[in-house]
């Protein structure tokens, strides 16, 4: 996927006006994009679209205008942005229960590590690579980026309506899998179509 650069920034003025309609059109998008594996954790799958809009509301928030420090969030958010090939997402520990948090994290510890999250699809299996710097030896953050670049066969799997598609997590503290709806598999479609690197469904 291209990177967003100064010209994909909507103006502050103009984004007030259009906000409303932006903000309900990702929310719907990330609804498509989101899965829970168990119930303490839930991948969001990134695009183009979910990150311009995460740039738009950082800008907002921090009253940012200065190109110089527009360009840093345009760097910060385009790493988070699949490339060509690659599928992305957040990674969102969520601990209700404030009295167990650091206790339930502390039993993730070594989740980003290693063969831990993977996409399944049919046969054939791929694994997240994690951003470092998220978690140190002795703590855990409740948020990770996730990258994933599936082979050729897996992608072939996902064209085809048939094949069983899942996300899993194989950690000794926590082991769950969830199947992924249709709305997602046409999503990695999406954006796996959009990089050239994926034939279309049923093709």
């Amino acid at each position: 996927m291209r990177s967003l650069t100064k010209e994909d920034v909507i103006p502050s003025d103009e984004y007030e006006r259009v906000r409303d309609s932006f903000r309900q059109r990702i929310i719907e998008l990330k609804r498509r994009r989101r899965i829970s594996i168990g119930d303490t954790i839930t991948l969001v799958f990134e695009n183009r679209d979910t990150m311009k809009f995460q740039v738009q509301e950082m800008l907002r928030a921090e009253h940012i205008v200065d190109p110089v420090k527009v360009q840093e969030e345009l760097d910060v958010y385009n790493a988070l942005i699949p490339q060509d090939g690659e599928l992305s997402a957040t990674l969102f520990i969520e601990i209700t229960d404030g009295d167990r948090i650091q206790k339930d994290l502390d039993a993730l510890q070594g989740i980003d590590r290693g063969r831990v999250l993977a996409l399944k699809a049919g046969r054939h299996t791929v694994y997240g690579e994690f951003e470092g710097g998220r978690s140190k030896e002795d703590k855990i953050s409740a948020v990770h980026f996730v990258t994933f670049r599936p082979s050729s066969e897996w992608t072939h799997e996902l064209t085809r309506g048939e094949s069983p598609l899942s996300v899993a997590i194989e950690h000794p503290n926590y082991r769950q899998e969830a199947n992924v709806p249709s709305e997602l598999r046409m999503e990695w479609l999406s954006d796996l179509q959009r990089a050239g690197s994926a034939p279309r469904a049923g093709g």
